[in-house]
């Protein structure tokens, strides 16, 4: 039976404006399968955004929506969170959105472990702006700012994301969309920060500058240049050089949750008050 995904989009806007070869349409659909399968409500899902190609996918899906300005996502994600502790925070951006220009926002929301789920499509350069280098292309890359290769090394957002203090990172693929819907399942069924980083395909600004035009040859490149984490364990740096790991890459059950411990503060707060009420009254 096919996945009845008219069910959570808002098909006033299909089609989309994603390039033909983008994998940000699988990401997508791998979000909505998770969803699906957590059983959760359009109107219990906030679902948030800053700027960018992956940045667009708030407008065609039937969630509250919000579309906020650039790298800016986690912060009013995080308002977000605040004000409705019950509510399912989903938070998209791509490598530029969330490491660049949002890169502090990331790694305080990490280090806080707030119950936010961010799935970051990660496809080694700014797209929709005009092909520059982001944060995650790698050395040698070209790019429009970087036409003769890329000097700077590349961030790891997994690793990132773990150092900074998020309790549960995985990374999965375009070219292998179930398991990469797998691990959106389990970061949502996670209680605290939860990133999944999905390495992604951009034939047109990122392909066609680096040989790799071809959308079929891009997916086979990230089949070919990923590496279990299983594997990943017995290989040396050598081996490893110029790969990813992917799998689920962190996990961490015993920290406690964001909104909780500010929640157990806030009542210490009231029941101080109350006492210095009575012990005035007295």
């Amino acid at each position: 039976m096919a996945f009845e995904y008219e069910k959570y989009l808002r098909n006033q806007y299909i089609p989309h404006m994603w390039c033909p070869g983008c994998g940000i349409g699988i990401v997508m659909k791998a979000i909505l399968r998770a969803i699906d399968a957590m059983g959760w409500k359009n109107d219990d899902i906030a679902f948030v955004s800053g700027i960018g190609c992956t940045s667009r996918m708030p407008g065609y899906v039937d969630f509250n929506t919000l579309h906020t300005t650039h790298g800016r996502a986690l912060a009013f994600a995080t308002g977000i969170k605040m004000a409705r502790p019950d509510k399912h925070v989903i938070v998209v951006a791509g490598d530029g959105d969330s490491a660049a220009i949002g890169g502090n926002h990331f790694i305080h929301a990490c280090r806080r472990n707030i119950d936010i789920k961010m799935i970051v499509v990660d496809n080694n350069i700014y797209g929709m702006t005009g092909g520059q280098y982001s944060p995650t292309t790698p050395p040698g890359a070209v790019a429009t700012t970087a036409p003769y290769g890329h000097v700077e090394p590349n961030f790891d957002i997994a690793k990132l994301a773990e150092a900074a203090g998020a309790t549960y990172v995985a990374r999965g693929t375009v070219a292998q969309a179930m398991l990469l819907e797998r691990y959106i399942k389990n970061a949502f069924a996670h209680r605290g920060m939860s990133v999944v980083v999905a390495e992604s395909t951009c034939p047109v600004q990122f392909g066609r500058r680096n040989r790799l035009a071809d959308p079929v040859e891009m997916l086979h490149w990230l089949k070919e240049h990923g590496v279990p984490v299983s594997r990943a364990k017995n290989m040396s740096p050598d081996e490893l050089n110029g790969k990813f790991v992917t799998g689920e890459l962190y996990r961490n059950d015993t920290i406690p949750e964001y909104t909780e411990r500010y929640e157990a503060l806030r009542r210490r707060v009231q029941e101080r008050l109350k006492e210095k009420e009575k012990e005035n009254v007295q």
